[in-house]
């Protein structure tokens, strides 16, 4: 079944790095993460759950999490 879902630009664009970086893709992500969600306590129990979402949350986040800082015009021009 096709649908649309309105997602957070930056949560849209960490699932789709996740998915490059696993070649796979973006439907993929999102069956397995809500075949994971929608799974019955006697298939999983709750300490199961928290470390795959622990998982989850740790492969989606970005390799580059420096913040960014402002340059000024000559840190730019010395580039």
């Amino acid at each position: 079944m096709k649908t649309t879902i309105e997602l957070p630009d930056d949560l849209f664009l960490k699932v789709k790095v996740l998915a490059a970086e696993r070649r796979t893709t973006l439907k993929d992500i999102v069956v397995q993460s809500l075949q994971m969600f929608t799974r019955s306590p006697a298939e999983l129990d709750e300490k199961k759950r928290k470390a795959m979402v622990k998982r989850l949350l740790k492969a989606m986040q970005a390799s580059n999490t420096e913040p960014m800082v402002p340059l000024t015009r000559e840190e730019i021009y010395d580039r």
